[in-house]
């Protein structure tokens, strides 16, 4: 009640008595507390203390502060992982050569079609494109090769150089014999009768079998025992490929296969047999690039005689298999090389099973599964000159399209909870905040518009 009179006196304009040298401490006090209540509510205020959404009454001043305006736009969500530039996994060659490894290409190396990827017992073990393994011999059977003794084997159907016949050739032999006695045989009626028997039984039947295999590669027909297949095609196409022609690229090895054989064994200094062997060709889906060898020269040839990669090089991520959503085969990625440039890749293939690493892991031992995901790089110039690297592989996450967003800056918080938007003339309106991306984030809400200023708070 003292203070009530004090104050009336004053505001009449009377003197005012000095108050007593005790209560000095108290006034000063509770002006200090005034002080401290005023700014609490300024600053309820101004965090929009007891409103609901857009502070329409708030009469704050506004701050200084540059402003931006709400745009709608689309958020792309970005995560950079790390990846191994290189040529991928190496993977052994499937050599079917049984011997000794006489010859061996250099690391690194690149052989294409009809090019020669190792030796054995010094035979070339030759490259050929397909996607079938070489699983048998390929060649005439016996219904379109006529097989005689070593020495005495008839060349026969198109290739049209006959050699004599195997009768032919025995009543040769039969007229120069010596008989017992040591005197030259007569050509008389028994010479000529027995060379007549052996003539008849041997030269017609040769005759009979040759012109049988001739017609056949002639008018193009085949023979009941004609090798047919797949992997006949597939051979031929590559013959064919590498200028062997003057057969029908089809499934059926005939004759003209045969004689086409026979030049590209000539090419590659091989007996002209006009068989394909098992061990003689590898198959593989394109040019190889030469990986680390698993024998010595000298060493007999086993099947992890030769790792190969394909030649292109590409980057494999291990993945988190938690977070692999992003890697579908055909998704579009981002790669960073170690000089700060960027080049485009492609998600390839992902794999199907799920690993933990042996290093790293966290708490207790623990590693988190990964999978991993092989990115091709289209533009191979792009790379220059680097064949191994580590990398980083940025791709899209969650992408939203059309929405309001402001940056990550301008929100600021509530204290009722949430973010809100201070307005250029100092109000504050709450928001609710979407995905946050490359600085921005969107934001929704019944009083926020596009093109409306907010204030970044300094």
């Amino acid at each position: 009640m003292a203070e009530t009179v004090v104050q009336t006196d004053h505001e009449h304009g009377a003197a005012a008595a000095p108050p007593p040298r005790g209560r000095r401490g108290r006034r000063t006090v509770l002006v200090a507390s005034a002080l401290v209540v005023v700014a609490a509510v300024a600053v309820v205020g101004a965090l929009g203390l007891g409103g609901d959404g857009a502070q329409e009454g708030s009469s704050a001043p506004p701050r200084s502060g540059s402003t931006v305006p709400v745009t709608r736009t689309t958020l792309t969500e970005r995560t950079t992982v790390d990846g191994q530039l290189g040529y991928g996994t190496e993977i052994p060659l499937p050599v079917k050569a049984t011997g000794t490894v006489t010859w061996l290409p250099a690391e690194g190396a690149t052989v294409k079609r009809g090019g020669t990827l190792l030796r054995v017992d010094d035979r070339p073990v030759v490259l050929m494109y397909g996607t079938l393994p070489m699983y048998r011999e390929l060649g005439l059977t016996a219904g379109t090769r006529q097989d005689t003794p070593q020495g005495t084997r008839q060349e026969t159907g198109a290739e049209g150089d006959t050699r004599g016949s195997a009768g032919q050739g025995r009543t040769d032999e039969t007229s120069a014999a010596p008989d017992p006695s040591g005197s030259p045989t007569p050509s008389g009626a028994g010479a000529k009768a027995g060379a007549g028997a052996e003539a008849g039984a041997g030269a017609e039947a040769g005759a009979g079998a040759e012109a049988g295999a001739g017609a056949g590669a002639r008018t193009g027909g085949t023979a009941a025992g004609t090798l047919r297949g797949m992997d006949v095609l597939q051979f031929e196409s590559n013959l064919a490929a590498l200028g062997y022609t003057g057969f029908t690229v089809d499934e059926e090895f005939t004759d003209l296969t045969a004689r086409a054989v026979k030049r590209w064994q000539q090419s590659l200094g091989l007996p002209r047999t006009g068989t394909v062997g098992i061990g003689d060709v590898v198959y593989s889906t394109g040019k190889v690039r030469i990986g680390h060898a698993g024998v010595r020269l000298g060493s007999p040839a086993t099947d992890d005689a030769l790792r190969y990669t394909g030649t292109s090089r590409k980057v494999v991520v291990n993945a988190s298999a938690a977070e692999d959503s992003w890697a579908v085969r055909g998704a579009a990625v981002t790669i960073g090389l170690p000089d700060g440039k960027s080049v485009k890749g492609e998600v390839a293939s992902v794999g199907k099973s799920a690993t933990t690493p042996e290093e790293g892991g966290g708490e207790g031992g623990s590693a988190t599964p990964t999978v991993p995901v092989t990115i091709t790089v289209k533009d191979q110039k792009s790379v220059g000159r680097l064949e191994s690297a580590p990398v980083t592989v940025e791709y899209v996450g969650r992408e939203r399209a059309d929405v309001l967003t402001v940056p990550v800056a301008a929100l600021v918080a509530l204290a009722e909870g949430g973010h809100g938007l201070e307005t250029a003339d100092g109000r504050f309106v709450a928001v609710k905040t979407g995905l946050f991306a490359d600085g921005r984030v969107e934001v929704s809400g019944s009083a926020v518009r596009e093109g409306m200023n907010v204030r970044i708070p300094e």
